[in-house]
């Protein structure tokens, strides 16, 4: 008793009568009590000096090491409603099988025959194309001809016209002999005329080579006429030759137009092909695409959109199926202070929700029922809880994980760092100080390299 109150009970009381407080305060276990403390004190100081394993403990859950083997949603890329299941919830379906049946809910992909009715467009368009491109052809052979019956008529205009220049040279040396002739018959009729004055020729003479003299004025007169025929000619030629080239121009130029006008009535008449080539094609696409189809095998794991007539937007979520085959993987989340000690190709021990464990945090070696990791990634961008996402697959130097975990499972796993003594780390956990700084041993000897 340590007899703090100024009532004394040990006064008012016989505390011998009660056997444990006599016992209690026998002086003969003294001796054994204090070297029980003194033991203890020193196996405290001991363990004070054991060596403590650094870690970093974060939450997650299970997942897989590929995203295409997570849990997918089979979602349409048409608007529909839900016609016929042919699977139910639990059922395993191969890549392909087909899930479920939708009908058609826009008014313009109502037609029953709207494939054939297309294709029948298709084949009249193709004939249309046909019937230009024979429009062509003879527009081009009638171009042909017009540009060969030019060169004709040009040709013959173009000898005519260098007769008429030939026979106006025949006429100019015709006009040059009747001048000729006419100063002749001029100078003839002078010196009869003198001689007839001085009485050595007739009145007769005179008079015929008057007579000779006025047709030869005449001959004169008719060869100046033909030779303003024949160059009057020249010009009708030099006319006729320019107009037939603008007639077979003019021609050509409207077959030609005939022509322009065919072939791009032929260009759009095969696009509008192509266009409903096109729509056909996406019609056969878009029935196939009525029947929704798994595009990988695994189970069918909840049915998002159930009821029979249910309709749904284009790129809804109608199935979720699980993959029948994966890699399973840890997720983890980890605070932002522990980032910078974690690392690519570091240790992690895993403790999976539900199944049996004992663990030592700071003596992994004493833990049970934990499964070796190994980080794989490390996010660089905070995630929404204001943690960061790290990447953990199995450790294939360690026990396998179990078989009868699942995705979506929750985990809890601890990163080990450096060894530490017990007395370092209550004085760290204390004050509250992060873990010390860690690298390990492979990043140094990758560094080293």
């Amino acid at each position: 008793m340590l007899n703090i109150s100024k009532n004394k009970f040990n006064q008012d009381h016989n505390l011998g009568k009660y056997k444990a407080l006599d016992r209690a305060f026998n002086e003969r276990d003294y001796p054994h009590f204090n070297r029980f403390l003194m033991a203890s004190a020193i196996f405290g100081i001991i363990v004070l000096f054991l060596p403590w394993t650094q870690n970093i403990r974060g939450t997650g859950a299970l997942t897989t090491l590929k995203p295409d083997q997570r849990p997918q949603t089979i979602q349409s890329p048409i608007p529909g409603r839900i016609e016929k299941w042919y699977v139910q919830e639990g059922d395993f379906v191969n890549k392909g099988d087909t899930i479920l049946f939708i009908s058609e809910i826009k008014n313009e992909y109502f037609d029953p025959q709207l494939v054939e009715r297309t294709g029948s467009q298709i084949k009249a368009k193709e004939m249309s194309v046909e019937s230009y491109t024979g429009k062509v052809k003879a527009l081009n052979n009638q171009i042909n001809a017009l540009t060969n019956e030019r060169s004709l008529k040009l040709q013959q205009a173009k000898n005519k016209l260098m007769q008429s220049k030939l026979k106006v040279q025949s006429d100019s040396i015709d006009l040059e002999a009747a001048q000729t002739n006419i100063d002749i018959a001029e100078k003839q009729y002078g010196r009869t005329v003198k001689l007839q004055e001085e009485g050595l020729k007739s009145l007769t003479d005179v008079e015929q080579k008057k007579l000779k003299y006025q047709e030869t004025q005449a001959k004169l007169i008719s060869q100046q006429n033909k030779l303003l025929a024949s160059k009057n000619e020249i010009i009708n030629a030099e006319i006729e030759v320019s107009r037939v080239q603008a007639t077979y121009a003019d021609k050509i130029s409207k077959a030609q137009s005939d022509k322009f006008t065919a072939q791009s009535n032929q260009f759009d008449s095969e696009a509008q092909v192509s266009k409903l080539e096109n729509q056909f094609t996406n019609y056969e696409m878009r029935n196939d695409l009525y029947y929704i189809k798994s595009q990988q095998s695994g189970y069918v794991n909840r049915a998002i959109k159930a009821g029979l007539g249910e309709t749904f937007k284009e790129g809804e979520q109608l199935v979720s199926i699980m993959p029948d085959y994966y890699e399973k993987a840890v997720e983890l989340y980890i605070a932002p202070m522990d980032l910078p000690l974690v690392h690519k190709g570091e240790k992690v021990r895993v403790q999976f929700d539900g199944w049996p464990s004992i663990v030592f945090s700071g003596w992994p070696n004493a833990s049970f029922g934990t499964y070796g990791g190994v980080v794989i990634a490390i996010e660089t961008f905070i995630s929404a809880n204001g943690k960061y996402r790290i990447l953990l697959e199995q450790d294939p130097n360690d026990e396998p994980w179990p078989e009868q975990i699942r995705v979506g499972s929750g985990v809890s796993a601890i990163a080990l760092l450096e060894d530490v003594p017990i007395w370092y780390e209550l004085w760290r956990q204390l004050n509250g100080f992060p873990p010390n700084y860690y690298t390990p041993e492979t990043s140094n000897e990758n560094a080293k390299k």
